[in-house]
């Protein structure tokens, strides 16, 4: 009998679910909405209810499982499978996962962070051919990472692969993590924006960039790449200042670990080969000789499927 694997990708609005074979292929997938009330208590139950429910409606028994994995934002403990200090979720107090979900649905379970879980995803079955040395950049509200070395993942003693506080601009922004000049601050949807306004009030040019912000107009990461795509000026000396700190950035992870590929993922990815192009000028700039050469930039492939593909590979190692 071929045994199955579960992904769990549990967000901060959704919590995604997949059923998938030993080899990565989704059978089965679905989501549920995440109810953080009454601080969360609500999450691990839904999730429990959610996968007995499906393995009712597919006719399926625990034993068919070799485990479920699952990738959560907050401080995750590996080997307890406990999360701790999730606050999209309301998660305060250390929640006891593993405990709750083994004993309530008898299959195995494993759990990581949610951008390592991604990482793993992409380099299973997306942009990272499933090669052994593999890092993974994630452009969203924040900026994420993961790194996936030798085939397994880089944990350090806790808080490895935390890429969006790289420091790309000592002095620079202000981050959430209380340090200054991190490349969440730049390069990620809300960075955009803010390197946007700041160069907008030094722009004296025509641009229609500089006109919306001068008018209030609201504006989005995907507003400032529209632009710029159209030879907007201003937008175009935005993105370039993004894409140069992303680029210092992939180089020096490059020159540190020299993975095959650093994927670049997250909702701001979206920009496509523009945004690329426009690192890789950077990256080419900063990187080692012999890195440039061996590293090469690729957009992520997996979309909103990594968290769960991923999720369900930890349940293999």
């Amino acid at each position: 009998m071929d045994r199955k694997i579960i992904g769990v990708d549990l967000g901060g609005t959704t919590i995604k679910f997949a059923i998938l074979t030993e080899n990565g292929d989704v059978q089965q997938k679905w989501s549920i909405e995440t109810n953080i009330l009454d601080d969360g208590a609500h999450i691990v139950p839904d999730i429990v209810s959610s996968i007995n429910h499906h393995l009712h409606l597919y006719q399926m028994k625990p034993e068919q499982f070799i485990g479920i994995g699952m990738g959560s934002p907050g401080t995750v403990d590996r080997d307890r499978g406990t999360v701790t200090g999730a606050y999209n979720l309301n998660w305060k107090d250390t929640q006891e996962v593993k405990k709750i979900i083994e004993q309530d649905t008898k299959i195995k379970f494993t759990i990581d962070n949610d951008a390592n879980v991604a990482a793993l995803g992409e380099q299973w079955k997306g942009a990272g051919e499933n090669d052994t040395d593999v890092a993974f950049i994630t452009l969203g509200t924040g900026v994420g990472g993961g790194i996936v070395s030798n085939g397994a993942l880089v944990h350090g003693v806790g808080a490895a692969g935390e890429v969006g506080h790289m420091n790309v601009e000592p002095d620079g922004y202000l981050c959430t993590c209380g340090n200054r000049g991190c490349l969440e601050t730049y390069a990620s949807a809300t960075g955009v924006v803010r390197v946007a306004r700041d160069m907008a009030e030094e722009f004296s040019g025509d641009s229609q960039l500089k006109s919306r912000l001068d008018d209030g107009q609201e504006i989005t990461a995907k507003t400032v790449f529209d632009l710029a795509k159209r030879n907007d000026l201003l937008a175009k000396m935005v993105i370039d200042r993004v894409c140069h700190y992303l680029g210092i950035a992939c180089a020096n992870i490059g020159n540190l670990l020299n993975p095959s590929f650093i994927v670049i993922g997250g909702g701001v990815s979206a920009a496509g080969a523009f945004l690329l192009n426009n690192i890789e000028k950077y990256f080419e700039k900063y990187a080692f000789p012999s890195v440039r050469k061996t590293t090469h930039l690729r957009l992520a492939q997996l979309g909103n499927e990594a968290g769960v593909v991923g999720a369900a590979s930890l349940t293999l190692s």
